[in-house]
Order: C-alpha cells, then structure tokens, then sequence
C-alpha cells in the first residue's frame, strides 16, 4: 500500500439511499457511464428506483460496497459471483476527476482484505479491458497475474479483446 494522503482518507463502507446524489451525478457523467457499461441519459427516478433496489436487495453471491474519500462518497466496489472462497472484484470510481490517483488501488486492496477477513474468501477473479491501462496497472500492482484474454466489449465507444485476471490471497 501506497503511504499518501489517498491511504488514510479512504473507506469502503455500506451503501445506502443516501448516496442517491452522488450516483445520480456518475450517471450523468459521459465518460464514467461509457467506461461501466451505464445506459446514458437515463431519468432520474429510474436511476432512483435502480439505486433502491441495490441497497435494499442484498444478494447471496454479490456485496457493493461503498467507497468514501474525504467523507464523500466517490465511487463503489464489488464482490460478484461469491461462492465459497471465491469472488470476482469490480471497481469503479464515479469521480472521474479523481481517476488515476491511486484511490481505485487503495479501495480495491482495503475490499480484498475485508472480503478475505470477513467472508472467508481466499481466490479473487477480476476482468478488465485491454484498452483500460489504469485498470490494468492497478490490478497487477495488488498482485492479480493475467491468466486468459477472452472476449471483448465495448470500452469508451471501441471494441476492447478483455484480459482475465487471478489472484490467490492469504492473510
């Protein structure tokens, strides 16, 4: 872990109704919603009603969690595809002004050692775009080894081959 101000002023926490704001100002940002697959020009009571029913309809096999940076609420993280000591990592900062600074690294390690510590997993699985070099930096940073490239999508309005990434963590 980096030792800079992002380290100490970062926390992932809960979601919750509250943040309503702060995702209706992702969803109307361009960039952040082109970059994670959001619908553009969505209204706002359907980006209500879809925020709604993140917080309110916890899953099994899935956990948001927020990510907070200097008492605002900044972006999120997620465990998909739990089962046993497994899970897939997503991140996304929803400030796109605060891209590249070390923040996504900070939550997605502090995500990995609550779901390691907290929910027992051990293999974490993490896609990104091959085109996404910030991604791509951070999560070979963390200590994620590539391990296919299948598939691609579109990424900020290209087509993207995705890279498939694993890491094995112990506490």
């Amino acid at each position: 872990m980096t030792n800079d101000k992002n380290t100490y002023s970062i926390k992932i926490r809960p979601i919750a109704i509250s943040d309503y704001d702060a995702v209706l100002r992702w969803s109307q940002n361009e960039t952040f919603c082109l970059a994670n697959q959001w619908e553009l020009n969505r209204d706002s009571n359907e980006v209500y009603s879809w925020w709604i029913k993140c917080v309110n309809n916890p899953s099994e096999s899935f956990v948001r969690m927020g990510i907070e940076f200097d008492g605002k609420l900044i972006g999120y993280t997620d465990l998909a595809n739990l089962s046993n000591d497994s899970a897939e990592l997503g991140i996304a900062i929803g400030e796109s002004s605060l891209w590249g600074k070390g923040i996504g690294f900070e939550a997605a390690h502090r995500t990995i050692e609550f779901a390691s510590a907290d929910l027992g997993i051990k293999a974490f699985k993490a896609e990104t775009h091959e085109t996404n070099i910030r991604s791509r930096k951070m999560l070979e940073r963390i200590g994620f080894e590539e391990v296919s490239r299948i598939g691609s999508e579109i990424y900020l309005g290209e087509n993207s081959r995705l890279i498939q990434y694993r890491l094995n963590f112990e506490r």
